[in-house]
């Protein structure tokens, strides 16, 4: 029997982005809700929602491990338990869902990592730095400065060249807002702005892209990944 759901109503929201960690997905696995029946969350928690096909036939491509759900799926599927209750959705219209498998690399491969991408960083500032240098000729520039303002030829390691090593210390702390783990105010760092940039930038253009190719688990279409339309 169908409970009476005609006075309830349910409050779901989800990011846009996803991560699960099983093929089998319920709503409760993409989504927060509230619901004024507290005891019908439990239930809509544990409803099914959809299942990473590719895992079972054994492909493990990027094309059996994410999809786009559209709202109206989770909302389709609540209806079917639920046909009276009201919904009403406070995050994304769409949502990316990627299922992987939470295996946690050895401290062995994560410290090359580590010591790979600090290599990489520091030769890349480094030579960064050098190349301005070079291009506006730095060391000419303070040879020049040190001879009008003392009258004598500069020998290349003067005060110009130690304060300007510090202040470059200095100037690259105070942009990048933080020293390993120590932040110098609350506002994020202008890396965390590029990446949430271009984090945004690439779930935007998923979501567009599984919706030209009709690929979106929308309402009308199968639960599992990799299926066609019905």
């Amino acid at each position: 029997m169908i409970p009476d759901m005609s006075s309830e109503t349910i409050y779901i929201k989800a990011d846009q982005n996803v991560e699960v960690k099983k093929p089998d997905v319920t709503i409760g696995d993409v989504v927060q809700m509230e619901c004024t029946d507290a005891s019908a969350l439990p239930k809509i928690k544990t409803l099914k929602l959809l299942k990473f096909a590719g895992e079972a036939s054994g492909k493990k491509d990027s094309e059996q491990r994410r999809t786009v759900v559209s709202v109206l799926k989770i909302i389709e599927c609540i209806h079917k338990e639920y046909p009276n209750m009201e919904v009403q959705n406070l995050g994304a219209p769409d949502i990316i869902v990627t299922y992987e498998d939470q295996q946690t690399p050895g401290k062995l491969a994560h410290g090359i990592k580590t010591a790979a991408v600090v290599c990489i960083t520091f030769a890349g500032a480094a030579f960064s730095i050098m190349s301005f240098n070079n291009d506006v000729d730095v060391s000419k520039l303070f040879s020049q400065i040190y001879r009008l303002v003392t009258g004598t030829g500069s020998d290349g390691f003067t005060v110009l060249e130690f304060t300007y090593c510090i202040g470059l210390i200095i100037g690259i702390l105070v942009f990048f807002n933080h020293f390993g783990k120590k932040r110098f105010s609350v506002d994020p760092t202008p890396m965390e702005v590029e990446m949430r940039l271009y984090e945004n930038d690439i779930q935007t253009t998923l979501v567009e892209t599984y919706s030209r190719k009709e690929k979106e688990l929308d309402v009308g279409t199968t639960d599992r990944v990799g299926g066609h339309r019905t």
